[in-house]
This record gives structure tokens, sequence and C-alpha cells, in this order.
């Protein structure tokens, strides 16, 4: 008796403090939300906790999604094409495959998320994205350099140490000021593509192309750039170059 008085306790303890918690709604309730929503009147998912939801394939067009808690959620194939997701939680969440094309993505924390294969042309990103992966993915045209407006806030950038970027499409996209610390960015399209002033200290840059790209003041400290294409790429201000790159 005293045993079971304890566990119930502790698990209300657990409780309390939010170690066990499910989602506010379930697949089925968020589908009848996005089944009766347009742009007028878009799906109420507004900080909502969506915490380990399967979502995956469904088409978030018409929802307002600001805020929401989308940690471990499955929302791979998903479509979330021009949301605004600004202040979402996002960390270990699976984009496998989704399309957030043209979305606004801010203050968020995508650790290591999954958005290999994913569509982020012409969005724009700030946020902590340290251990995740993009490989594969589409990030052209896309502006995820340093907000320099808010630098009362601290520098407020696309932070991508140790993200995987292998084969993505970085192609025309702005990444000023990224912190790309240990990076795999190996056969990675970055032709003309800004990373002004970026950290890639240890990225690896092996067979990427990076035609016309600016390197301007970044720094390079062990950066591998083996088999790289870098025709027109500038190089100037650039920290610890290595031999023969930008010669």
């Amino acid at each position: 008796m005293h045993h079971s008085i304890k566990l119930s306790a502790l698990l209300l303890a657990v409780l309390a403090a939010g170690g066990i918690h499910a989602a506010e709604l379930t697949r089925a309730q968020v589908e009848q939300l996005l089944a009766k929503a347009d742009k007028q009147h878009p799906a109420p998912l507004r900080r909502k906790d969506l915490t380990d939801l399967d979502l995956s394939g469904l088409d978030f067009r018409n929802a307002d999604l600001w805020g929401a808690d989308l940690r471990r959620a499955n929302l791979s194939k998903a479509n979330l094409a021009g949301l605004n997701l600004d202040l979402t939680v996002m960390t270990k969440i699976n984009l496998a495959g989704a399309n957030l094309s043209g979305t606004s993505i801010f203050g968020v924390s995508l650790m290591h998320a999954d958005a290999s294969n994913a569509n982020f042309s012409g969005s724009r990103v700030i946020a902590v994205m340290e251990g995740a992966n993009f490989s594969n993915a589409d990030i052209s045209n896309a502006d995820w350099a340093a907000d320099m407006k808010n630098q009362s806030m601290g520098l407020m950038r696309a932070n991508l140490k140790g993200a995987n970027l292998s084969g993505a499409n970085l192609s025309n996209s702005k990444l000023g000021r990224a912190m790309l610390k240990h990076a795999k960015l190996n056969n990675a399209n970055l032709k003309n593509a800004d990373l002004f002033s970026a950290e890639m200290d240890g990225a690896n840059l092996t067979g990427a192309d990076l035609s016309g790209a600016n390197l301007s003041s970044t720094k390079l400290h062990d950066a591998i750039f083996t088999d790289a294409i870098m025709t027109g790429a500038r190089f100037d201000g650039a920290q610890h170059v290595p031999a023969g790159v930008g010669r």
C-alpha cells in the first residue's frame, strides 16, 4: 500500500513537472480542422501542443501554426509552403521531403531535425539548427542571413553548427554571418551563395560547387575544400584560407 501511494505521488510529481504529457489534439482532429479551413479562416493551431503527432503528408497551407509545439512531430512530406512558423518549437521534428518553400521561421529550435530532401526555397530562417539533417534539401534563393536589425537581442542568425547539408542546393542563398562550424557541405551547390562573414571553421566542402560564391571575411580554419569548384569565388578578408584556395 505504502509503495503504491509513493508511486502515485511520484507520477503526479512527474506530470506536474511536464515530464509526461500528450498532444492537445489527435491527427484526426487536426485533419478535421484543416478540412474546414480556408485562407480567411485558417485552422486554429496557434500555440497548440502537437508534440509527437504523426502529421505526415497533411496540407497545412490554410493553417495558423504560429508558436505551436511541434517537437518530435512527424511532418514528413507535409505542405507548409508560405506559412509563418515563427516561434514554433521544432526540436527533433521530422520534415523529410516536406514543402517549406517561402516559409518564415524565426526564433525557432530545429536542433537535430530531419529535413532531408525538404524544400526550403525562398524561405526566411533564423533558427538554431545544430545537428540537423538538411541533406539533399532545396535551400535555393533562401534568406538565412543574420538579422542585423535585432542586435540588441544578440546576433540573430542561422546556427547550423554540425548540420548535415551534404548534397543540398544552396544556390543564390543568403547565409551572411551564419554559424557553419563543422557543417557537412560536401557536394553541396553553393553557386552565387552569399556567405559573408560566416563561421566555417572545420566545415567539409569536399566536392562542393562554390562558383561565384562570396566567402569574404569568412572564418575557414581547418575547412576542407578537396575537389571543390571555386571559379569566381571571393575570399577577400577571409581568415585561415587553406593553401591554394582562392588564389
